[in-house]
C-alpha cells in the first residue's frame, strides 16, 4: 500500500471531477480528532473540486461546542457551503500542510489563529481490512444509501470509533455521501492553539456531530471522495 504522503502527493495531481448533477470533492482528510481539552480538530484537503479551485479547510470545535471553519477559498465553494448553518464563524485563511515523513504531517494556521497541529499516522489490522474492502467494492454499492448506512455501522464497530456516517444530511440541507479509498489511524497527535496545549487525543463523553455528519471518537486519515447534492441553503 502507498504511504499517506505518497497518496497525498498523487491527490494533488487529480483532475477536476466531471460535471454532473452532484458536487464532488476528491483528496484526503483527517475525519476529526477529539482532544482531552474538549477541542476537536479536523482537516479537509480537496485538490479536485467540481465547483472550482481546490482548497484546504480546518475545522475547530471548542469545549463549549462551537465550531469554526477556516478555508483557503470562498466559503461558497468549500465546506461552509454545506455546514455553515451549524458553524459559529467562517474565516478565509492561509493553511499549511507539511509532510515531515511518509506518515508524519504538520498542519498550521498563522496570525491570530496560531494553530500548530502535528500528526503521526499508522496502520492497524482494522484499517487494513477497511482499506482493502473499500478499494474493491463496485460503484453501484457506493451509490446505495442502505449499503452506506450498513457499512458505516459495521466500520464503526471494526474501527472502535463510535458511529461512522458515510451518508447523511448536512446542516444546510444537502444529502452527502463519502467514498473512502484508503484509511490510516492517527496514532499520535499534539496541537497548540494560541499557545494552549490541547492535551492528548481521546474519545469525548458524547460523540460530536455536525448535522448528519458524525465525528469519529478516534482520528483517521482518509483518502477518497465526498459527494453532495447541489447546495440549496445559504452560506454564512
Amino acid at each position: 500500500m502507498k504511504s499517506p504522503r505518497t497518496l497525498a502527493a498523487g491527490a494533488e495531481r487529480l483532475d477536476r471531477p466531471a460535471s454532473g448533477p452532484d458536487e464532488q470533492f476528491s483528496g484526503y482528510a483527517v475525519t476529526g480528532l477529539p482532544f482531552s481539552s474538549g477541542h476537536i480538530l479536523a482537516l479537509r484537503r480537496f485538490p479536485a473540486s467540481s465547483l472550482g479551485p481546490g482548497y484546504t479547510s480546518v475545522w475547530l470545535r471548542n469545549p463549549a461546542g462551537t465550531w469554526a471553519m477556516y478555508v483557503t477559498v470562498d466559503p461558497a465553494l468549500s465546506c461552509p457551503r454545506y455546514f455553515g448553518s451549524a458553524v459559529g464563524s467562517t474565516w478565509v485563511q492561509p493553511i499549511s500542510i507539511t509532510w515531515r515523513g511518509d506518515h508524519d504531517l504538520a498542519v498550521g494556521i498563522g496570525g491570530d489563529v496560531d494553530l500548530a497541529w502535528e500528526l503521526r499516522l499508522g496502520s492497524t489490522p482494522a484499517t487494513l481490512i477497511f482499506s482493502a474492502m473499500a478499494g474493491t467494492l463496485p460503484e453501484k454499492l457506493w451509490r446505495s444509501p442502505a449499503f452506506l448506512r450498513a457499512a458505516g455501522s459495521t466500520g464503526g464497530r471494526l474501527l472502535r470509533s463510535g458511529r461512522i456516517a458515510l451518508t447523511g444530511l448536512a446542516p444546510n440541507g444537502q444529502r452527502f455521501s463519502v467514498r473512502p479509498k484508503r484509511l490510516w489511524l492517527v496514532k499520535e497527535s499534539s496541537a497548540r492553539l494560541r499557545g494552549q496545549d490541547l492535551g492528548r487525543p481521546g474519545a469525548l463523553p458524547v460523540q460530536a456531530r455536525l448535522g448528519g455528519l458524525l465525528i469519529p471518537q478516534r482520528g483517521f486519515f482518509m483518502a477518497g471522495t465526498a459527494i453532495f447534492e447541489p447546495a440549496r441553503g445559504s452560506v454564512r
